[in-house]
């Protein structure tokens, strides 16, 4: 056997697979930092007004995402946010809403549709989740963990139930991007001193005394003093909570 040539095959071998492993990684970097975009990809002009009003952008960054999305249509099994609240027999670890496996094991057989549900935020002595559709949250449609401090237990919840509907009439348009939303909140909104939170991509809708619902796309904007805005991600206009 060449054992020279071997070598020089082997060589070329591994750092073929470098290249490759190299170039992957590269591309992980790369569709990771198209997540998120910063204070610099805004106007120059939203800029200076966020520099002189001292607006600031907390850790989230702002997402880059523009997807297609449609309104969402569902009817309503449960009135939203009246809900009755149940008392668990045996309260639960509240670590488990942390693991989406650990609390479909412990709470699946006593919340109806659970698996329909993900956190969106920790209050004290609450967690709550929102109904999920097509891997967004339905920012009117919850489910309230409720949890004592003492115990660090699950002892209650309270739940919004639907029933999505076929949108069949509804038109996939793409969204207007986070930046704009950020923008028109700097120019139009905020007060001098706020601080973004979060930025996040779901549905919203104005509730009306009716079982059947409509749900549009929306940008939900978090303030760090508990305010919140919602911008119809379609239309661009700012929209009751």
């Amino acid at each position: 056997m060449d054992w020279g040539r071997a070598k020089s095959v082997l060589i070329f071998a591994f750092l073929l697979l470098n290249l490759v492993l190299g170039y992957q990684l590269w591309s992980n970097i790369r569709e990771g930092l198209r997540t998120s975009a910063n204070v610099s990809d805004l106007s120059p002009e939203a800029q200076a007004l966020m520099e002189e009003k001292k607006i600031k952008l907390g850790s989230a960054g702002i997402p880059s995402e523009t997807p297609e999305l449609r309104d969402l249509t569902y009817r309503i099994k449960t009135k939203l946010g009246q809900g009755e609240r149940h008392e668990l027999k045996k309260p639960v670890d509240s670590k488990v809403v942390f693991d989406s496996k650990e609390l479909k094991e412990s709470l699946g057989g006593i919340i109806p549709e659970l698996g329909n549900y993900a956190l969106g935020a920790v209050y004290e002595n609450e967690f709550i989740l929102y109904r999920m559709a097509e891997g967004r949250p339905m920012f009117d449609v919850k489910l309230e963990l409720f949890y004592n401090n003492s115990n660090q237990k699950i002892i209650a919840y309270k739940q919004d139930l639907i029933e999505l509907l076929p949108s069949q009439d509804a038109a996939s348009q793409s969204v207007l991007s986070a930046t704009k939303v950020v923008t028109s909140l700097i120019e139009n909104q905020l007060r001098n001193g706020a601080v973004i939170e979060e930025i996040k991509l779901g549905y919203h809708g104005q509730i009306f005394d009716s079982d059947i619902q409509v749900s549009a796309p929306t940008w939900r904007v978090l303030l760090e003093d508990g305010g919140q805005y919602y911008m119809n991600a379609i239309s661009g206009e700012f929209v009751t909570e």
